[in-house]
């Protein structure tokens, strides 16, 4: 497999980590996102919309949005699972996923805050409280959403998670670090989120999230 990337782009990085918890091995295609080189035909043609990441299967197929690829990953390679087996806790699982996914990173997409800039002329400070606004209420939102789910775990007496969901990383988790990854980068104050931050240092002191890292990348830059 082959993985179109770019180091510091979260819905990259989701992948990548999907694909270290499952232990695959893929080569690394460096896409420059700032340079703008996934506009490049060799690159646009694989895609309908020209966006990173893009995965190529064995067999010669490519597959765009990071949610899909990761679900394709799952279907594929089922061990270890991304996914409950349960349908209810499932759906609670990607509803976390998606609530990072479409709520909070769209928002803050690098194609976003350069059109604020660019198109509406915003200011660095103007772009910077769009981004704090919208990161920080929609990490609250998912942090509201841990604590719900804890609830339900103590009311069936199970243990608490030690990460968003049971004792092994989902697809909850590769979505929230990658987010908690830009959210640090852009000063972002993460305080009143005991849950959330939680499953973040138990992810990261997981070698395959390690591993997954933008400063583990081949270009990764400072």
């Amino acid at each position: 497999m082959k993985l179109y990337n770019y180091f510091r782009s979260s819905a990259s990085f989701r992948v990548r980590i999907a694909l270290q918890l499952k232990g695959l091995t893929y080569d690394y295609v460096p896409v420059h996102l700032v340079r703008a080189e996934h506009k490049d035909a060799a690159y646009a043609s694989r895609l309908g919309d020209a966006l990173l990441p893009a995965l190529e299967t064995d067999d010669g197929h490519t597959l765009g949005q990071s949610m899909a690829i990761i679900e394709y990953l799952e279907e594929t390679c089922p061990t270890p699972a991304l996914l409950p087996v349960a349908p209810l806790e499932r759906a609670k699982v990607r509803a976390l996923a998606q609530a990072v996914a479409c709520e909070i990173h769209p928002l803050n997409n690098l194609r976003v805050l350069k059109y604020l800039v660019k198109e509406l002329h915003a200011s660095e400070e103007a772009k910077n409280a769009w981004y704090h606004h919208w990161v920080g209420g929609g990490l609250q939102a998912f942090e509201r959403q841990l604590a719900l789910l804890a609830q339900e775990r103590v009311a069936a007496g199970l243990a608490p998670s030690s990460y968003c969901w049971g004792d092994t990383p989902t697809l909850a988790d590769c979505c929230l670090v990658p987010q908690i990854f830009n959210a640090q980068r852009f000063n972002v104050s993460l305080e009143g989120l005991p849950l959330t931050m939680a499953a973040f240092d138990a992810c990261m002191a997981l070698p395959a999230f390690q591993r997954a890292h933008p400063s583990a990348c081949p270009d990764t830059e400072a």
